[in-house]
């Protein structure tokens, strides 16, 4: 499918608030969890221009599940990093055998449901850490409400994620056409939503 000039702009906004993030978008935390999110948003800003410069194309590259794996566990580490100090190492832990599980499942020859399980897992309990903590945060006061809209960017980044993996895995919700139709407002609804929330904290 071409790429339109809404596309292309909708993309190019995107970028935009991602650099806008990493350059002055997160205050007052410690280097480990600014560290994760500057990985995050910055793998953001480089998906958002490489899908500029190359179309939609470039999602049929094996390396975009294994590149778009980072955003997620990122954001999540820094999240968990930043606000629940007893579960910092086991998650950093799960972060690391997660990405690397997914790094070999896609590199390596596998059966077809093993690295389409194993991305489903990894994704899962990053996606929810995502939705869930900055929401629960919010509603027990020990964030702003505000904070709680990173939470609605974890569900739209996990609704994206979740059409692209179907997608690939020949099962997909919706017609490749619509996903991709759909992907750059998602991209944009999502990046705003974390650059918002994580203002609001």
């Amino acid at each position: 499918m071409r790429m339109t000039i809404l596309d292309r702009i909708l993309l190019l906004m995107t970028g935009l608030l991602a650099a806008y993030q990493i350059a002055v978008g997160i205050d007052g935390v410690s280097n480990p969890p600014l560290m994760a999110y500057t990985i995050a948003f910055g793998v953001l800003l480089v998906a958002g221009l490489l899908l500029i410069v190359l179309g939609f194309d470039v999602l049929d590259s094996p390396l975009v599940v294994i590149v778009s794996t980072v955003i997620p566990l990122s954001l999540s580490l820094g999240l968990v990093w930043e606000h629940f100090a007893t579960y910092r190492t086991p998650y950093l832990i799960f972060v690391i055998v997660g990405f690397l599980a997914v790094l070999t499942t896609r590199l390596l020859p596998q059966r077809q449901s093993l690295p389409v399980l194993v991305l489903a897992v990894v994704h899962g309990i990053a996606g929810l850490t995502i939705v869930l903590l900055p929401i629960l945060l919010s509603i027990t006061g020990q964030a702003r409400p505000g904070f709680s809209l990173v939470g609605v960017g974890g569900a739209l980044i996990g609704v994206g994620g979740l059409l692209l993996a179907l997608l690939k895995a020949g099962k997909p919700l919706l017609s490749r056409g619509t996903i991709l139709k759909i992907l750059p407002g998602l991209l944009l609804l999502m990046t705003a939503a974390f650059v918002a929330g994580f203002a609001l904290e």
